[in-house]
């Protein structure tokens, strides 16, 4: 059976909404993804740390509890379970202030058995941290070699843009390994001044990765592919919070891609129709999470959506 396999940081989101919080819940970008994924029934490992401590039993309960793996987790004896404060302003967007306290030793941990045509997902500064890029580069070939399709979601805060220069080599190695490279206009936009979806993939993608992906919030996605181009909309609404919009777009793109049997050898002959079913899911996905202060899809729209035909 085909599995989607990610790799990832855990942190424990606290929401603030008017200077008070609101909520806690565990998070990270591939792991929000790898949550709402697990509540679709759909087979699911993550890769990733947490400390031994009290948030590192909340967030390895709460993976066991929504389906996905514990099995390649490190849970490291020092240090402690990263922390995010995420600000929520008046349009429901977050500004973030984290706290970590990682050991010297970090991401020690066996790889799963990756298998043709499994789905791999990765990104954010975790794919281009240099302590840990040895063992995610390590991950990525091992994944190529073996015929996986590799999701990247660039998710690249401007936090990180004075790191350009020095991160450019790994970013471009991150296409590279990709099969399908996602990322928002804001990502493009901290990364090399540019907002405009043809712009980025003539200029930045598509001699590295065929198939790009650019959400623009409530302004649409665009694709890009090697043969077609397409752009849609979405329908309005008023978010709740927007902390895990991309990360489940992610995620109802990877539904996609199992629930339309969709093979690594398939991809460079997909056609509009295809990528028209892919893309709504990722919509859909995106569309539900905004309406609440959860980071993932709640398990009764996951069990809904996993029957629909």
């Amino acid at each position: 059976m085909r599995k989607i396999i990610g790799i990832g940081e855990t942190i424990f989101d606290i929401i603030f909404q008017g200077g008070q919080p609101t909520a806690g819940v565990p998070g990270g970008s591939a792991f929000n993804c790898l949550i709402s994924l697990g509540r679709t029934g759909l087979p699911v490992t993550f890769i990733s740390e947490t400390g031994n401590d009290r948030v590192g039993e909340i967030i390895l309960n709460f993976m066991r509890e929504n389906g996905v793996s514990t099995d390649y987790m490190q849970v490291y004896p020092d240090g402690k379970s990263a922390i995010s404060l995420a600000f929520l302003n008046e349009q429901s967007d977050a500004q973030y202030q984290f706290y970590k306290d990682y050991p010297a030793c970090r991401l020690e941990v066996d790889f799963p058995t990756i298998e043709r045509d499994d789905l791999v997902v990765f990104g954010s500064y975790f794919a281009l941290n240099p302590v840990l890029r040895a063992k995610v580069s390590e991950f990525l070939s091992y994944a190529r070699h073996q015929g996986a399709i590799i999701y990247y979601d660039v998710n690249f805060r401007s936090t990180h843009t004075g790191e350009m220069m020095k991160l450019t080599p790994t970013i471009i190695e991150n296409f590279e390994y990709s099969d399908i490279v996602r990322g928002s206009d804001e990502d493009f936009d901290n990364m090399y001044n540019l907002k405009e979806a043809d712009d980025i993939y003539r200029q930045k993608i598509s001699f590295h990765c065929p198939n790009f992906i650019c959400t623009r919030g409530g302004k649409g996605v665009s694709l890009r592919t090697r043969t077609f181009n397409k752009d849609y909309s979405v329908k309005p609404l008023t978010p709740a919070s927007t902390i895990g919009a991309g990360d489940n777009f992610n995620a109802g793109i990877l539904f996609g891609l199992m629930r339309y049997r969709i093979r690594r050898d398939d991809l460079p002959t997909l056609t509009e129709r295809d990528w028209d079913d892919i893309i709504q899911c990722g919509i859909d996905f995106s569309s539900h999470v905004c309406m609440s202060l959860n980071n993932s899809i709640s398990r009764e729209f996951a069990e809904e959506y996993a029957k629909r035909r």
